[in-house]
């Protein structure tokens, strides 16, 4: 039985979304999920700081094997767009410190792989969250930064998840040049 843990991150500076999966034989299910809540500290580097030791403190409680986190989207205010980048950073930087690999997905690419939808709202995501993962109710949290953050593991958990196929085809042209037995004359 093979077992591997994925910690999934949304990084903010107002709030943190985590979520962690736990995958046996291949099935992914929820280990846990929540939220830092960083409101209530009013200097930015102290969020920052608080954002480091947090993530280092789930990575030394779950011992996960890899990180996803959620990239930030390029958006029109650019002071925003800079603090989610140091946000981000500095979870990276707890999950380097602890030999984490990473891998980081954009937010379409999340909402594409759990719903189908790149455009999909977070209540979506949710929703579809907890029916693939069999969450219960009581075990949703009313905060979506959490399930955004278990969305990032769940995605990394299909990219990495597929079967690999050996031959590769650019066009039908490439096809028939690699495989002269399969085509009639």
């Amino acid at each position: 039985m093979k077992e591997r843990i994925i910690i999934g991150i949304d990084p903010g500076t107002n709030v943190m979304g985590y979520g962690i999966l736990q995958v046996l034989d291949n099935k992914p299910q929820l280990m846990a999920m929540g939220v830092l809540q960083l409101s209530k500290f009013e200097n930015h580097y102290m969020r920052l700081h608080r954002i480091f030791e947090r993530v280092q403190g789930l990575i030394d409680q779950y011992r996960p094997d890899e990180m996803a986190i959620e990239a930030p989207f390029f958006g029109k205010n650019v002071q925003s767009m800079l603090k989610l980048g140091r946000a981000q950073g500095v979870a990276m930087a707890a999950a380097l410190s602890r030999d984490v690999p990473i891998a980081e997905y954009a937010p379409l690419k999340i909402k594409m792989s759990i719903t189908g939808n790149g455009s999909a709202s977070k209540e979506q995501v949710a929703d579809m969250l907890k029916r693939m993962l069999h969450i219960s109710e009581e075990n949703m949290l009313p905060q979506l930064d959490a399930t955004d953050g278990l969305a990032a593991a769940l995605c990394h958990f299909f990219q990495t998840n597929r079967p690999q196929t050996e031959k590769t085809y650019t066009s039908w042209k490439d096809f028939m040049a690699k495989n002269p037995s399969k085509v009639k004359k």
